[in-house]
C-alpha cells in the first residue's frame, strides 16, 4: 500500500463519519448547544470541512470549493467570507446555520472530492514538498495533511458526541 492510499482511505473514512454524524438531523438539532458557549454540530462539521478545503486547496494549488461554488450563503454567512472558524466566539459559532444536514453533506462531499483528486497525484516527493516556511521547522505537504486529518477526526468525534447528547435529551 502506498502512502497516498493510506491518506485516501483516511479522508474517505472522514467523509463516511460526516455522513453518519449529520444524516437525518434537522436545523434545530444541528444548531443545538448543550450550553450557550458550546460549539454546535453544524459549526463543528462546517469548521472541519473549511479547514480541509482551505489547507488542501493551498497545498494543491487549487481554488477553495468554498469560494468557487459560493457556499457562504448556504450556511447563513455573508457572501464572500473566507472565515474558517479558528478562534470563533460563541456568537460566531451561532451564526453558522445551514438549513439542514444536506448542506453540510454536500459541501463536505465537494471538498472530499477535491482532496481525493489531489491525493491521486501525491507521491513521496510531493509529501516532502515544503508548503509553509513560516514555521520552524517548515511544514511539508505530508505534515499539513496529517494536521488536517487530526483536526477533522477530533471535530467529527465532538460532533458525534453532541449528536448523542441531543438524542438522549429528546
Amino acid at each position: 500500500m502506498q502512502t497516498s492510499d493510506v491518506l485516501r482511505a483516511t479522508f474517505e473514512h472522514v467523509r463516511e463519519l460526516v455522513h453518519d454524524t449529520v444524516s437525518g438531523l434537522d436545523a434545530d438539532a444541528l444548531t443545538w448547544r448543550p450550553d450557550p458557549e458550546a460549539n454546535t454540530i453544524a459549526w463543528l462539521v462546517w469548521h472541519l470541512t473549511r479547514i480541509e478545503d482551505d489547507h488542501v486547496a493551498h497545498i494543491a494549488g487549487a481554488d477553495q470549493v468554498w469560494t468557487r461554488d459560493r457556499w457562504a450563503e448556504r450556511f447563513g454567512l455573508e457572501a464572500g467570507t473566507m472565515d474558517h472558524g479558528y478562534g470563533h466566539t460563541p456568537e460566531q459559532v451561532a451564526a453558522v446555520r445551514p438549513s439542514g444536514a444536506r448542506v453540510l453533506i454536500d459541501y463536505h462531499d465537494r471538498v472530499a472530492e477535491q482532496t481525493l483528486h489531489y491525493l491521486d497525484k501525491v507521491d513521496a516527493d510531493e509529501l516532502d514538498r515544503i508548503v509553509d516556511r513560516s514555521w520552524d521547522p517548515p511544514v511539508t505537504a505530508g505534515v499539513r495533511l496529517v494536521s488536517v486529518v487530526g483536526d477533522t477526526l477530533q471535530h467529527i468525534g465532538q460532533a458525534a458526541y453532541l449528536r448523542g447528547l441531543h438524542e438522549r435529551r429528546s
